[in-house]
């Protein structure tokens, strides 16, 4: 009797490792400008813009998620993971020739729209070629390659910024998302029912924005994503005040936590339920927000950088497996990209709230790291209700 891969290892096979590795590449393509860009903007000239460098970028985000959905439901996965890849690969090649501030805003505007097309139809391609019942750990495992890259990127960026420069790495990042396209030209599509792209498909309506259904999941995102707005403003300038030369530190340390539990917390989602899973990455992530709040030497930021990592690779698993046992089958790029425009929208007003308050002032990083814990407080005390409600979490 013949098996196929897939009949034998529903995720362990070839379509599963190639969207793996695409995650990690285009993840670490976009992911290695972010500790080296507020200090090459304030270079600029531009040093009072710095909650812009991630506000605009999630704004585009946002504003393509229903588009994104749509069109993962209508045209396939494939095409709109590599539209994607694209954004970044062009963004790369262009920011040392707009080399403005306006210019520079301009295309962190652009850049945003990479993020709000790849993660929407890469969680609805993992959820099709994997078995309902390992969701969890499969979005662990896609969650885990997609932190290797966010690890790998500004540890990678920042020391070509050290040893040549910004220029060489903005091409890198081009690099980096042409490698993430190149995989995708080899991934079979999963969308059934395909539709040829007409101007149609994009018109959008209400209904086609939200999907309702997974509400509290995109609840919870935002509320715990605002810190995470703030630690990708604030950290550069809080790790050079604190003596560290490598600006991507911060992010390796609590990427690798981060890959190091993803894993396991996947499968601890499958078993024991979303929300008790959640409320213990929110817990820990409360405590992480005030250690590096309160850190006054490297250590310390270090330490709390672990324990932010271990926080987020409970989280975020736990979450994306919640919003997808929530959605309906059809309409499963939809549900995605709710949740993703909730984690949109927590970062970049998480990050335009920090620069705006930040205004280079050193001494206010603590209380934004304080007030960030409290809106992950209110995060923990929605799901704490559901929990009293006897809710667990689909599984």
């Amino acid at each position: 009797m013949n098996f196929s891969v897939k009949a034998i290892h529903p995720i362990y096979n070839l379509q599963f490792g190639l969207v793996c590795l695409s995650s990690l590449l285009f993840s670490a393509s976009f992911n290695m400008l972010i500790p080296e860009l507020p200090e090459y903007l304030s270079k600029m000239g531009g040093a009072e813009y710095k909650g812009l460098i991630i506000a605009l970028f999630t704004l585009t985000a946002g504003i393509s998620r229903p588009f994104s959905g749509r069109l993962t439901d209508t045209l396939g996965r494939v095409p709109v993971m590599a539209v994607g890849s694209i954004v970044c690969f062009v963004c790369g090649i262009l920011y040392p020739v707009l080399g403005t501030v306006s210019g520079f805003l301009f295309l962190r505007l652009i850049h945003g729209f990479s993020t709000g097309f790849k993660p929407t139809a890469t969680a609805a391609y993992v959820a099709d070629i994997v078995p309902r019942e390992r969701w969890g750990e499969a979005l662990g495992l896609h969650g885990l390659c997609f932190s290797i890259g966010m690890a790998l990127g500004p540890a990678i960026g920042s020391t070509i910024k050290i040893y040549s420069s910004m220029n060489m790495l903005f091409y890198a990042s081009s690099v980096f998302a042409l490698m993430s396209i190149l995989i995708l030209m080899n991934m079979k599509e999963t969308l059934k029912y395909k539709q040829r792209f007409s101007l149609r498909i994009l018109k959008i309506s209400r209904k086609d924005i939200i999907a309702v259904e997974v509400l509290p999941a995109a609840i919870v995102t935002f509320l715990s994503y605002m810190a995470y707005g703030v630690i990708l403003t604030l950290i550069p300038d809080w790790s050079q005040h604190l003596g560290i030369t490598n600006k991507g530190l911060f992010f390796m340390v609590f990427t690798i936590t981060s890959v190091m539990i993803r894993f396991g917390a996947g499968k601890a989602s499958d078993k024991y339920g979303r929300l008790h899973i959640i409320a213990i990455g929110l817990f820990f992530l409360i405590i992480s927000l005030f250690i590096v709040g309160f850190s006054t030497s490297i250590t310390g930021l270090l330490v709390g950088a672990a324990i932010y990592g271990v926080s987020t690779g409970i989280v975020s698993p736990a979450l994306n497996a919640w919003t997808v046992d929530m959605s309906f089958a059809d309409h499963r790029g939809k549900a995605m990209a709710t949740m993703y425009i909730a984690l949109e929208a927590g970062i970049g007003l998480g990050a335009l709230i920090a620069g705006w308050m930040y205004q280079d002032v050193i001494a206010k990083i603590p209380m934004l790291m304080y007030a960030s814990a409290a809106m992950v407080f209110l995060a923990l005390g929605y799901v704490a209700m559901r929990l009293r409600k006897g809710e667990k979490g689909l599984v």
